[in-house]
């Protein structure tokens, strides 16, 4: 067999975000928030997405100057955990979620493992940026965390995609992060996801390193 595709790679990510660009409307968002979202519609493929993503005031410059300042960067699952840009930080993010305690601490409060992995953030939380693309439960008990005193990171990621609590714990987060005091970046309904939510901090720290598309 003998197929005629694309193999250069370059090549094959400048045509993809041409085509989004083609097939998306971007004009409404400052210039680093249209990295985020074509990042976001070129990982999963679906152009319709740019319409679902929010942005806080001032989400995109409170996350470059958190990365670029070397933050810890906690993950809920170890799938997020694997997905962001090795080569463009120094320290290894951080997922909590097979820690030894983690299962004990969900078995005795009854809660999903993810929950219970949050105790473990809190010593990290501070000026971080945290990315959830996995567990709704876990969005919704760190939001419950902050309301209740808990350091704020410097950004949140919530994207977690399902058809139980996922579109739910978005809408919470949006519609509760100006009196929580917190900046994030969300993607409304069921759609999410471990890439989605990696592409997001990836698109922002190419931005830190002047790669534009």
């Amino acid at each position: 067999m003998n197929f005629d595709y694309q193999m250069n790679p370059q090549k094959i990510e400048s045509e993809s975000f041409r085509q989004i660009r083609e097939l998306t409307t971007l004009d409404h968002f400052s210039k680093d928030q249209q990295q985020v979202v074509m990042r976001i519609v070129h990982s999963l493929g679906l152009p319709h997405l740019a319409e679902q993503v929010r942005f806080s005031e001032n989400a995109c410059e409170a996350g470059r100057e958190a990365l670029a300042n070397d933050c810890p960067i906690l993950c809920d699952v170890e799938m997020v955990k694997q997905g962001i840009t090795k080569r463009m930080i120094t320290k290894a993010p951080l997922c909590f979620l097979n820690d030894p305690s983690v299962a004990e601490i969900a078995k005795s409060n009854g809660e999903t493992r993810t929950m219970a992995a949050l105790e473990l953030w809190r010593d990290q939380l501070k000026d971080s940026v945290v990315i959830i693309g996995n567990a709704p439960t876990a969005l919704f008990r760190l939001l419950e965390m902050i309301d209740q005193g808990a350091d704020k990171p410097a950004l949140i990621i919530g994207m977690p995609v399902g058809f139980v609590g996922a579109a739910e714990s978005k809408q919470a987060l949006w519609d509760h992060h100006q009196q929580l005091g917190i900046e994030c970046i969300t993607l409304l309904g069921r759609e999410g996801g471990s890439a989605v939510s990696s592409a997001t901090c990836n698109a922002l720290l190419r931005c830190n390193r002047g790669e534009y598309y």
